[in-house]
């Protein structure tokens, strides 16, 4: 018995092949009009959303393994579906760790049910996923705040019930959950960007939003270190896997387009071009999961490493499906190239996912720390 079939009830699993199959036969289609509101509710009732909380909050308990590689089933079919799935389970994740035992009752059984949709606003025009430069700004100290600033770039912004929004205050940064329908959030839908098209991306704009004291998460001075830290370590993790998923069936398209095109009475795969960008995609894959399962491993036996190993199986997924997803509509030719490829919708999705969650760059700079941190530390052990 596979770790997903002792979670999840043989019904779930039917519902998580369903969903996978829907997923399949419409990602082309939600790529041009965004993914209707009632897939978040098909996903939760597939055991899929917010599997990792635990079940007294309406999860399932899962643990690192089986949440990736559910991320990475979605991400083989469609990348915004996966990105739902990931924003969800980033909001969720971060109400468990820093959210009071109210908060976790009053928010965590909507999350992961999904009568709430969520969304996390913290990118701003002058900051990224540095997370510096903030300019929201969050007023008064009683029962009831202010918030006001804009965010941009919000993964299922436009859909979104409620945001986790960072900010600042007189009493330093802050995290907190606010409402989108209220007067004082106006939603601006993004279309027609570069990949993640169905992921209902908009910018949000706050002018003196309320924000119950309730909804704060931790107290202020966490806000950007510690609370946007369990959240982007966790988006992380499952854009990791979900690009191992996309890189995969990438493979998967061009290695079955090749083994059956003829052009001139000669199959495909029998140039050794073909055949070379076959096998490096296939390094490049298998590498992506071998660094995903070893993130999984750091996870749930909890070692400290865990959160550089995240680091590195996204920047390694990432990388394989962007150059598994240029080789695929390179084999693909035409076909690549034609409206609904998934091959062609995966190089364009491939490359925001080397740029989300932390840039491919400032991955490399966080690697290269920690292995000059490594020989530092491993001199001083042998007392050199």
């Amino acid at each position: 018995m596979s770790d997903l079939e002792a979670l999840l009830q043989p019904e779930a699993l039917l519902q998580l092949e369903v969903l996978l199959h829907n997923a399949d036969a419409a990602a082309a289609e939600w790529d041009s009009k965004g993914i209707p509101r009632e897939m978040v509710t098909a996903a939760a009732q597939a055991g899929v959303v917010g599997m990792d909380r635990p079940r007294r909050y309406g999860g399932r308990g899962a643990d690192a393994l089986a949440t990736g590689r559910v991320a990475a089933d979605l991400g083989a079919v469609c990348t915004s579906l996966r990105s739902l799935f990931t924003v969800q389970g980033m909001v969720a994740a971060t109400v468990d760790r820093w959210g009071t035992a109210e908060q976790r009752a009053t928010w965590l059984p909507a999350l992961t049910g999904g009568e709430l949709v969520a969304g996390l606003a913290a990118t701003e025009a002058g900051a990224g996923s540095d997370l510096s430069g903030i300019t929201t700004w969050f007023t008064g100290t009683g029962p009831e705040r202010r918030m006001s600033g804009r965010k941009m770039w919000v993964t299922f912004g436009a859909l979104a019930d409620v945001v986790l929004v960072t900010g600042c205050s007189e009493a330093g940064p802050v995290a907190a959950l606010v409402e989108t329908g209220q007067p004082g959030v106006d939603v601006e839908p993004v279309t027609d960007q570069l990949g993640m098209r169905g992921a209902r991306i908009a910018h949000l704009t706050f002018d003196a939003a309320r924000v119950p004291a309730e909804n704060i998460l931790a107290r202020p001075g966490f806000g950007l270190s510690h609370v946007l830290g369990t959240a982007l370590d966790h988006g992380r993790y499952t854009i990791a896997w979900g690009c191992a998923g996309m890189a995969r069936a990438c493979l998967t398209d061009a290695a079955a387009h090749a083994h059956d095109r003829m052009q001139s009475g000669v199959r495909l795969a029998d140039h050794q071009a073909v055949r070379a960008m076959l096998g490096r995609s296939w390094l490049d894959v298998e590498a992506a999961e071998a660094l995903c399962a070893r993130a999984a491993r750091d996870r749930i036996d909890r070692e400290p490493t865990a959160q550089l190993t995240t680091i590195g199986a996204k920047y390694a997924a990432a990388a394989a499906a962007a150059a598994a997803s240029e080789r695929a509509v390179q084999i693909l030719g035409a076909a690549g190239c034609a409206p609904g490829s998934r091959a062609g919708r995966f190089y364009r999705d491939a490359k925001i996912m080397q740029i989300i969650e932390g840039a491919r760059e400032v991955a490399e700079q966080d690697l290269g720390e920690f292995v000059l941190r490594s020989v530092g530390e491993s001199r001083v052990a042998a007392g050199r």
